[in-house]
């Protein structure tokens, strides 16, 4: 969707933004012919047509985007909560045609998008970070880092998501039999990205913390939510999370300091995972993209 400057509810994120409408609109939604019978379509003050059903050829499409945006003159475009919301190439194009990409940086989507990297900056930021490896160049380094980490660990893959190229393993055996599985179809799947280990935590909750930077020195946190799942997919979310003491809570929304630095997203999410037996909390990964929740 685009949105003119005086869109009340997040025009103080845009820079040098003004209250007044350059032409009157607030917003203008896009759709494919899949889409002609939206809600959207009919909320929003002017809506664009992009083209057949397809995404490739409608939502996804970077050049369709810029034309209809030139058609219709806007400050800046909300990607929605899918399709290019995490794409630096489609951020780049924005910046390029002097647009506000609502949500991270390219250079943030990119730095993230990669979970070695994201642990890396989460380190230096000093956000706590499970036990775990580098980028791992073979099976005998895999075993090496599972003997200093300790066993059960986590085998994973840098550019994995949303449980997808993550395996348990218990044992150098089982380590072995992930590692050469991993190898095989992280090509496929992930893109050859690599694979790191984490240390496994048994009595895991999994927390995430919603970061929204609005300018360079303004930086708001909601509240934590914790996340159910079933068979590696979230099903419930409930916030604030339930039993979670307020120190805990201050301390999962204590890294957005970084944020405010410019040096992790502007707008995403910070997933951690927090350890039933010992109380302790950690950093998991970052979604660089707006989320519902954050609508």
């Amino acid at each position: 969707m685009f949105a003119g400057p005086d869109r009340k509810p997040w025009s103080d994120c845009l820079p040098n933004h003004s209250n007044t409408a350059q032409d009157g609109r607030c917003s203008v939604a896009v759709y494919s012919q899949a889409d002609r019978h939206s809600p959207a379509r009919g909320q929003a003050d002017e809506a664009v047509f992009i083209g057949p059903p397809p995404p490739a050829q409608s939502y996804l499409s970077i050049p369709t985007l810029l034309e209809a945006r030139a058609q219709h003159p806007c400050g800046a475009i909300h990607p929605g909560y899918g399709f290019l919301s995490e794409n630096a190439e489609f951020a780049e194009a924005c910046r390029a045609h002097g647009i506000v990409f609502i949500g991270p940086t390219p250079e943030q989507m990119r730095d993230f998008g990669l979970k070695h990297v994201a642990r890396r900056i989460a380190a230096e930021n000093g956000v706590p970070l499970l036990p775990g490896s580098g980028l791992l160049e073979n099976i005998y380094a895999a075993v090496e880092a599972a003997d200093r980490i300790g066993y059960p660990v986590m085998l994973k893959s840098t550019a994995g998501g949303g449980g997808i190229g993550i395996r348990l393993c218990a044992s150098p055996a089982e380590l072995h039999e992930a590692f050469d599985a991993a190898r095989a179809t992280e090509p496929i799947e992930l893109g050859s990205g690599g694979l790191y280990l984490e240390r496994f935590v048994s009595q895991a909750r999994h927390i995430e913390v919603q970061i929204f930077a609005m300018a360079a020195a303004r930086c708001r946190s909601r509240r934590a939510r914790l996340l159910s799942t079933a068979e590696e997919q979230k099903v419930i979310e409930e916030t604030p999370a339930p039993r979670l003491g307020s120190a805990i809570r201050q301390s999962l929304c204590r890294p957005r300091s970084a944020w405010q630095g410019g040096k992790l997203p502007v707008g995403g999410t910070v997933e951690f995972i927090y350890d039933n037996g010992t109380g302790d909390f950690y950093f998991l990964e970052v979604n660089t993209r707006l989320q519902v929740e954050q609508a």
